[in-house]
């Protein structure tokens, strides 16, 4: 952009009136304007704007500058870019654009055509969802809590159920090689290789425009209104086009770049209705990734306006999984992330519907640390109840603890793992030291994982005639504390299991499935002399099953007590603490 393009634009902006755009100005003098900071939280006033010398200054944060340099911060653009926001703002016409090629000339102008092109049909799209045919998507809409304002406020629309007529509409517009890389229109290859006739891709659909950063429309995502394989996917969305790559496009940056800057963090979810909802309840920093996981063009995209990010995807499989490759990318990005998990599985969308955005707003609030998130989510995905289910634990969690730029959080949530998962903390240390100089994102499962003396027991008495005093003694043990067996490492389960199932006088190798087992119990006849422990062996036994199952119990109340202690909920840690004392009163009880 010329410098005396930029002189002329500086000279007739009035710097009050763009300033107050963006800022809630009062006049504080002849010639003086105050309001709050955009720049940083305050609550008292101490950014000034100078009429008469055309300038901003910040008491508070020392921010000051003209007013290209005020667009320059506040939107994140380059010098043209602030001149160019600050020309269109005051109507001044922009000068022509030279081109270093023909082809950058074309291709300037073959974007500018399909941005006409999407405009054109978002229009057309809002006309059609008030016209007669559109009742049906109009009544889907106000089921899903949609009112005009809001049908207005996103651009709502129907496609209707026809092949040409939108086709018929942009035609006099461009030629067909622009309308077919529109991504409006779809066509089949014809034997000679060339494309067919054009057709309309969006039919009879609920139409969510996909605006770029400046807001302007360059994508749709379309909802069908029925089911069955003739109408298609449920949400069909627009193709790959010079305008829209879907990884670098976030849902609604356009309308909460702004709010996210005021309240220095975004809301993130899943789905474009979740974004809707939340942005009408009044919680307007929030954008959507339209269903994927983040990418690396969206993070840095989103960096540009905060670096804190709270996490709400869809509770199922899929949302999780997007949920903590989401978490992984911005992690590593040096992005503060914290997740919200809400009550009953619902998604945002529903939550608000029929809770309020009162309790959404408090579920928000209550959003915990990745760290307490992804330990839980391996707990439950990975019991750790033996020593394989404790190293998949571990090994879903080495890549999310590896990726923590600081060593300070690393080591916290090394912590944090061991103490949930029952692990020695230096092990874990280990192991994650081991595994970041071999560049290993697992630890692998020890080759021999010794019995107990408690096991070798347990599994002979079992494994005695089931007339005799030791199974009878084991037997109504087991009846008795099975909880505490089921804390018993997997592949022991397994085998006492199968051996209390044989038939009476079935020979105990023979009745185990697995050749692993059968090795595994043969070595135990092999290494222990006695044929068969004596009753008191088996009690002794028993008692340290029930000790192990009891020290799980306590470090896994340790550790929410922890998280309770984070949240700041006395009550629960009260609750807790006595429930640890229970557990300290039978571990002595058991000596």
């Amino acid at each position: 952009m010329a410098t005396d393009f930029a002189q002329t634009v500086k000279q007739q902006a009035d710097i009050v009136r763009i300033i107050g755009e963006y800022v809630r100005l009062r006049k504080a003098g002849a010639q003086n304007f105050s309001g709050l900071c955009p720049f940083h939280a305050e609550k008292t006033p101490s950014f000034s704007v100078h009429a008469g010398r055309q300038f901003y200054h910040c008491f508070g944060c020392g921010q000051s500058g003209d007013v290209f340099s005020f667009i320059q911060k506040l939107e994140n653009v380059s010098f043209p870019e602030a001149v160019k926001t600050v020309a269109l703002k005051c109507g001044i016409p922009l000068p022509k654009r030279e081109f270093s090629s023909p082809e950058e000339a074309a291709e300037s102008r073959q974007r500018g055509k399909l941005i006409e092109l999407h405009e054109v049909a978002t229009k057309w799209f809002e006309e059609q969802l008030r016209s007669a045919e559109g009742a049906t998507a109009r009544e889907y809409l106000t089921g899903r809590g949609l009112a005009e304002q809001g049908l207005a406020k996103f651009r709502m629309g129907y496609a209707p159920d026809s092949f040409h007529a939108l086709r018929e509409l942009l035609q006099p517009m461009a030629d067909q090689e622009t309308l077919r890389l529109s991504g409006l229109f779809s066509f089949k290859e014809q034997e000679d290789g060339k494309p067919g006739p054009l057709y309309t891709r969006f039919r009879k659909r609920v139409m969510f425009p996909i605006a770029n950063e400046s807001g302007r429309v360059i994508a749709f995502t379309a909802r069908a209104l029925e089911s069955g394989d003739k109408a298609g996917p449920k949400y069909l969305n627009s193709p790959e086009t010079p305008l829209y790559s879907k990884g670098q496009v976030l849902f609604n940056l356009d309308k909460a770049r702004q709010p996210i800057r005021e309240a220095n963090f975004a809301l993130l979810v899943e789905g474009q209705m979740d974004c809707i909802s939340a942005y009408l309840a009044g919680i307007t920093n929030v954008l959507a990734t339209s269903g994927t996981a983040f990418t690396e063009a969206q993070v840095r995209l989103l960096s540009r306006y905060t670096t804190r990010v709270l996490v709400n995807f869809d509770p199922d499989t899929a949302g999780a999984n997007a949920a903590e490759k989401s978490i992984a990318l911005l992690t590593e990005e040096g992005f503060e992330v914290k997740v919200v998990t809400l009550e009953g599985g619902l998604d945002p969308d529903r939550y608000i519907r029929e809770r309020g955005a009162k309790e959404y707003m408090a579920a928000l609030r209550s959003a915990r640390r990745i760290q307490d998130y992804l330990i839980e989510r391996a707990r439950q995905l990975f019991p750790p109840r033996s020593a394989e289910g404790k190293i998949k634990a571990l090994n879903f969690l080495l890549p999310h603890i590896r990726r923590m730029p600081n060593a300070i959080a690393r080591d916290e949530f090394a912590m944090d793992a061991a103490q949930t998962l029952g692990i020695d903390s230096a092990l874990v240390r280990e192991e994650l030291k081991q595994a970041a100089a071999k560049r290993r994102d697992s630890i692998s499962a020890p080759q021999a994982y010794p019995l107990s003396r408690a096991e070798q027991i347990l599994l002979q008495a079992f494994a005695a005639p089931q007339s005799s005093e030791t199974y009878r003694v084991a037997e109504t043990a087991y009846q008795q504390h099975e909880a505490d067996f089921a804390k018993m490492r997997s592949d022991v389960q397994e085998i006492l299991n199968q051996l209390r199932a044989r038939d009476n006088g079935a020979d105990p190798l023979t009745s185990l499935e697995n050749l692993e087992h059968r090795q595994l119990m043969a070595n135990v006849f092999v290494s222990v002399h006695d044929a068969e422990p004596r009753p008191e062996d088996v009690e002794a036994a028993i008692t340290s099953v029930r000790r192990s199952s009891l020290e799980q119990e306590q470090r896994a109340c340790r550790n929410d007590i922890a998280v309770a202690e984070r949240a700041g909920d006395v009550q629960k840690v009260i609750e807790l603490t006595k429930k640890t004392q229970e557990f300290s009163v039978k571990l002595r009880g058991l000596h």
